[in-house]
């Protein structure tokens, strides 16, 4: 058998039993391409379920709010997702009557939809001879094949891509696509393959030539940015101080409590005593401090502080930061990152 039928046979015996592959429907190939996306399966698929769920056709996805949208995605990560998604079902129900695209050539229109989602649900979906490369295949093929151009450098898109789309199974591309990102994901793992009993080991390059720990190369990342938060936390009467955080940032949308940002770390007290600090809260005191927690995303890592301070009976002009005080019973129904999110759920533990 050729490479591409090894692995067929290899999926058959060996693929997970997951909702997705039991469906032609678009939309839900979809959902669950883009909630898969930087996200295991095991950590993915409560969020599908759920998402399917509460939303089992693209004109529910689409007549929710963002706030829901972004409150059901809350722990995923990466919220442009989310966001993404629910523009693009609004737009599937203005541009094409409500019935999600199958097709390559449409779908690579759709608004956070490119060239390997728009390959999975056309393949998926209509069977179309779209190859997928992911993280995954991008993998397998590197190994197999001996293939030491980084992963991540300018031209390693278009030379996986066609030699992905070369060894498809054009007969049946949908089931090619699922058994070569399975293969990648429960055989080629990124550490601790499956060498000894790979049905492709005596043809894999990497294997034969002892690189499996090398391939594939990837190019060191960019440099991370540091960042510091102090977050001031002011709790009123069962009420709390929320901000929620607007555009060209990380978290856009999402709540968090009033920040100060700084340069480096700074002790609390320094930041109560900021006039940054006074401008708003005026002579606050602390009354505990929280932190400092690292918090790391894939290019900033955070270190934040919580500052939690008393009211004092002060009434600050919060509505001109976009402020605002919410029932802290109402804290579930809004999307928050992890690092607010697990703050909240050990301060009001406390209390």
């Amino acid at each position: 058998m050729g490479f591409i039928d090894e692995v067929i046979a290899w999926y058959k015996v060996n693929k997970r039993d997951l909702p997705w592959r039991k469906t032609t429907d678009p939309y839900i190939i979809w959902l669950s391409e883009i909630i898969l996306q930087q996200t295991r399966v095991d950590q993915g698929l409560p969020y599908f379920n759920r998402f399917s769920e509460k939303y089992p056709r693209v004109a529910d996805f689409a007549a929710a709010t963002e706030d829901e949208i972004l409150n059901m995605w809350q722990g995923l990560g990466y919220y442009s997702r989310g966001r993404n998604m629910h523009r693009t079902a609004q737009l599937v129900m203005e541009e094409h009557a409500g019935y999600f695209p199958k097709k390559y050539a449409e779908l690579i229109k759709l608004k956070g939809v490119g060239e390997y989602t728009a390959a999975a649900i056309s393949s998926f979906s209509a069977n179309e001879a779209k190859a997928v490369v992911d993280g995954n295949v991008f993998r397998v093929l590197a190994r197999y094949f001996g293939i030491e151009e980084p992963i991540n450098s300018s031209g390693a898109k278009k030379l996986f891509t066609e030699l992905a789309n070369e060894v498809i199974d054009r007969s049946d591309p949908a089931t090619s696509n699922q058994a070569l990102m399975e293969f990648g994901s429960l055989q080629c793992r990124p550490k601790n393959p499956l060498c000894e009993t790979c049905p492709l080991r005596l043809h894999c390059q990497a294997f034969q030539k002892n690189m499996v720990s090398i391939l594939p190369v990837k190019l060191k990342k960019s440099t991370v940015r540091l960042r510091y938060f102090n977050y001031i936390v002011l709790q009123r009467e069962g009420r709390i101080l929320l901000n929620k955080r607007g555009p060209n940032d990380i978290w856009q949308n999402l709540y968090e409590f009033p920040l100060i940002e700084t340069h480096d770390f700074s002790p609390a007290q320094s930041i109560v005593n900021s006039e940054n600090f006074k401008n708003s809260f005026g002579n606050a005191h602390i009354r505990n401090v929280f932190g400092p927690v690292k918090h790391i995303l894939s290019h900033q890592k955070i270190h934040a502080q919580f500052i939690v301070i008393d009211n004092n009976g002060m009434d600050g002009d919060y509505s001109s930061k976009h402020w605002f005080f919410t029932d802290i019973s109402s804290l579930e129904n809004l999307a928050q990152p992890k690092l607010i999110f697990s703050f909240l759920k050990k301060f009001l533990d406390s209390i």
